[in-house]
């Protein structure tokens, strides 16, 4: 992995770069040297290196002249190839818009972390269309783990550049979208803190869609501090609002249903012991079963995934035609599931929905936070998987399960890194809290991940 800078927190290079010890010239300098120069070329799609160079220039400027737009001025950032990026065609990790309309301005989110300071270097890879956990992507190439040691391993997805670029010390942030998973799973696999916001906390203006009713966005990166500065930005904020909380009235519940199947004896080690270092620190764990857990799964046996049926809606027209033949065979298999799901199929995933979201909420205190491990396994062997569609299909179902029901229950989330299992690969444990409890989650978050990390 990439040493220097590059691998330090946010905050530590703020402290730099504030200082006048590091100037902003000099680091994106340093990301784009070595992100031309890393072994896998396929975590970037795009350089923005005239951007980036234009950019830090002016934030080099406004430093010398006491003009410092706040913390994250000077900040290297990378975004999933699905933000909109003026001048540029949105490709979504597809070649079939590679030649599309280039766009006009840049996402809402985009022109918010530039007006903070922060500095655009680059696009990153991500599984087709945002349609998978794994991260393969058959046209730009798969990138790597850069935590395996063994055998190339998956970075998890969909947002799987954005992992990697930060595990592997090329930025200290990149962007992704989540809307089963695609920040967490990537983050868990990664050894990193991802932060699903609640859905509707940014502006989704400029971002191309999976499906409306769960897509959100969030940081991948260091640490919760991170998250919430970057948080504050997305938001508008000149500065950060949330402040690390106390342990004294936290409870935790851990579900007892769906969550803990089927998980790698590694994992659940890692994530008995996070939760161990939680209770010898103050915090009240209980168990408790959540029957809109299994419920959630029968609405999506009965009628189908929600997802599909709105990833079908976006694309339809696509799979008719003769860019389906130049689309991941697996995400077309998997979108093209949507047609079977009726109106009156989908419109019952919604009610369905809305009661689950209801009866959960009457289950978690206001003092509480969910908490179960965000991904059953550890980050699977690559090759496999691109050879085996029936492996692949099962795994990413797998991958997904933990993570895909906060989305459906609209909740906001963080994984932190909370020790590791097979082949000594990251583990992931997840704190969700229901949808617009941001900051209480985030102020939790901050005090606990050293304890999570042990």
């Amino acid at each position: 992995m990439t040493q220097g800078h590059l691998g330090k927190s946010i905050a530590q290079l703020s402290v730099l770069i504030q200082s006048g010890s590091l100037d902003p010239v000099a680091l994106v300098e340093e990301s784009l040297d070595a992100i031309r120069a890393h072994k896998d070329q396929a975590i970037f799609t795009r350089l923005l290196e005239t951007r980036a160079k234009e950019e830090a220039a002016a934030s080099s400027r406004r430093l010398r002249e006491g003009r410092s737009r706040g913390l994250l001025e000077g900040i290297p950032v990378a975004w999933k190839d699905l933000f909109a990026i003026a001048g540029l065609p949105t490709t979504a990790g597809s070649i079939v818009l590679a030649n599309a309309e280039p766009a006009q301005d840049d996402a809402e989110v985009v022109k918010a972390l530039k007006a903070a300071g922060m500095i655009a270097v680059g696009r990153v890879n991500m599984s087709e269309f945002a349609f998978s956990g794994l991260g393969l992507n058959p046209h730009y190439g798969t990138p790597h783990n850069p935590l395996a040691s063994d055998v190339a391993r998956i970075p998890g997805g969909s947002s799987s550049g954005s992992a990697v670029a930060v595990a592997a010390g090329l930025v200290p942030v990149s962007i992704g979208t989540d809307t089963g998973g695609s920040v967490r799973i990537p983050s868990a696999f990664n050894g990193l803190v991802g932060y699903k916001a609640s859905r509707g906390r940014y502006s989704m203006a400029g971002v191309f869609p999976l499906a409306t009713s769960l897509d959100s966005l969030g940081p991948l990166c260091r640490s919760v501090q991170d998250a919430v500065w970057v948080d504050a930005a997305m938001r508008g904020r000149a500065a950060p609002d949330v402040m690390r909380a106390s342990l004294d009235s936290l409870s935790i519940v851990v579900p007892t249903n769906i969550v803990m199947d089927d998980v790698e004896d590694g994992v659940a080690e890692a994530f008995q012991a996070g939760l161990a270092r939680l209770t010898a620190a103050g915090a009240k764990v209980r168990h408790a079963a959540f029957p809109a857990f299994d419920r959630l799964f029968q609405v999506m046996a009965e009628h189908g995934p929600l997802v599909t049926a709105e990833a079908f809606a976006v694309h339809h027209r696509r799979l008719a035609g003769p860019e389906a033949e130049r689309m991941d065979r697996r995400v077309v298999a998997r979108t093209r599931l949507g047609e079977k799901i009726t109106l009156v199929g989908y419109l019952e995933i919604l009610k369905a929905r809305e009661r689950l979201i209801e009866d959960t909420a009457g289950m978690i205190g206001p003092n509480e936070l969910v908490a179960y491990p965000t991904v059953a396994h550890v980050a699977p062997a690559l090759a496999p998987l691109e050879a085996d569609d029936e492996l692949f299909v099962s795994i990413n179902s797998k991958t997904l399960r933990n993570t895909l029901i906060g989305n459906f229950l609209d909740w906001c989330g963080v994984s932190l890194p909370c020790g590791t299992g097979e082949a000594g690969m990251p583990v992931g444990l997840l704190l969700s809290a229901p949808r617009g409890r941001d900051e209480y989650l985030l102020a939790m978050a901050m005090a606990l991940e050293d304890i999570v990390a042990g």
